[in-house]
């Protein structure tokens, strides 16, 4: 065993409950507070871990042309500022699986926008699975201001607490790694340098059709380098005497690697195999918010630069290991209008190799309208 395993019982389950409704200020360090600023080189870097060649978001001659005059940050950029999974704390060394997101967009983040956090802890619920038995659903609701006081968005996250003993004995995600053929590989790759950004050519909402398809964003094979990508930008880490003091403070933050000795971050378990398999998983695993933020990527891209995404809710519904492949898809399900707003509902999932739907859910878009176009 790597992890430790911890229970559910009902004197820990009391102790949450006697919570819900307190706030919960994110720290500076360990999975807290990481890009309170969105400077370019950070906006740059968080792109850069989810793959995002958007020159919207790079370019800064080009963003002068937009009707920004600026770079802007992907909507998805506030998990880099605040990973917000419903992690609201307890019951230690019970595992937590980032289990989804419901988001509200505002307004943009302006480049060197400074933005800070308000969590509340709002949910908690008892379950019966498949998976690890008796589980918990923890749930908060985060939101995010700029300098100047304005909201800029909301979400509420949620995350399953699982035993990790009783994950590990029901092994309800067994499978082997994916073998991908020469022709698989080449496939994926033509998909992923076909991608289609919209840019400066406005979708406008009087073209678009109920049952148009959004063309596909593909991430993978994912590989550990993808995952570590994706840390540098959007997450961070501590090392050495800071994560020490972590450590200690809360000793079920980590754990021993067994063939060296060496103190580890409980966040490696999404890279070190025998971690994620102490923890009932058949591998080294995605972060939530990681496959989220690709599903972020897949919206933005088709909206275009005049395009704002407002609204997207997202159900991570089984696990993406080392290896696997994931097509992004959507599909507009209506149009409507709320006051000056054109607004475009769609269907939104993702689907592995293996044909399985890992991530659903739902998003609506704001487009520019030809009737008021100058």
């Amino acid at each position: 065993m790597v992890l430790e395993s911890g229970l559910i019982s009902e004197e820990a389950v009391q102790r949450l409950r006697e919570r819900l409704g307190s706030f919960n200020r994110p720290r500076q360090y360990g999975v807290g507070l990481f890009n309170e600023e969105a400077s370019r080189s950070a906006i740059r870097h968080f792109c850069q871990g989810i793959g995002d060649t958007n020159p919207l978001y790079w370019d800064i001659s080009y963003a002068q042309t937009t009707k920004f005059g600026t770079i802007i940050a992907p909507a998805c950029f506030l998990y880099s500022v605040y990973w917000c999974s419903g992690r609201t704390g307890g019951l230690p060394g019970v595992h937590g699986f980032h289990a989804g997101n419901d988001w509200e967009w505002y307004r943009p983040i302006y480049l060197d926008d400074k933005i800070s956090v308000q969590e509340q802890f709002t949910g908690l619920e008892e379950k019966e699975s498949q998976f690890a038995g008796k589980i918990l659903i923890q749930s908060s609701v985060t939101h995010y201001y700029n300098q100047r006081g304005e909201a800029i968005a909301k979400t509420r996250g949620w995350q399953i607490r699982a035993e990790r003993a009783a994950a590990r004995e029901r092994q309800k995600y067994t499978f082997e790694p994916y073998s991908y053929s020469r022709e698989e590989i080449e496939a994926i790759q033509e998909a992923v340098l076909g991608e289609e950004i919209r840019g400066n050519n406005p979708r406008w909402w009087e073209d678009v059709q109920v049952g148009d398809q959004l063309k596909p964003v593909v991430k993978g094979p994912m590989s550990h380098g993808d995952i570590t990508a994706f840390v540098a930008g959007c997450i961070g880490g501590i090392s050495h005497g800071i994560q020490l003091r972590e450590m200690l403070r809360h000793p079920s933050w980590g754990f021993t690697d067994p063939n060296t000795g060496a103190q580890e971050a409980i966040i490696r378990v999404h890279d070190i195999q025998e971690a994620a398999e102490s923890a009932g998983l058949p591998g080294a695993y995605d972060y939530g918010c990681q496959r989220c933020c690709w599903m972020g990527h897949l919206l933005t891209n088709w909206m275009g630069d005049d395009g704002f995404l407002k609204k997207m809710y997202v159900e991570l519904r089984r696990f993406n290991v080392v290896g696997d492949t994931t097509w992004f898809h959507g599909k507009v399900t209506g149009k409507r209008v709320e006051g000056d707003q054109r607004l475009v509902d769609m269907d939104v999932w993702g689907e592995n190799q293996r044909q399985e739907i890992t991530t659903k859910g739902t998003a609506t878009v704001q487009l520019p309208t030809k009737s008021v176009a100058g």
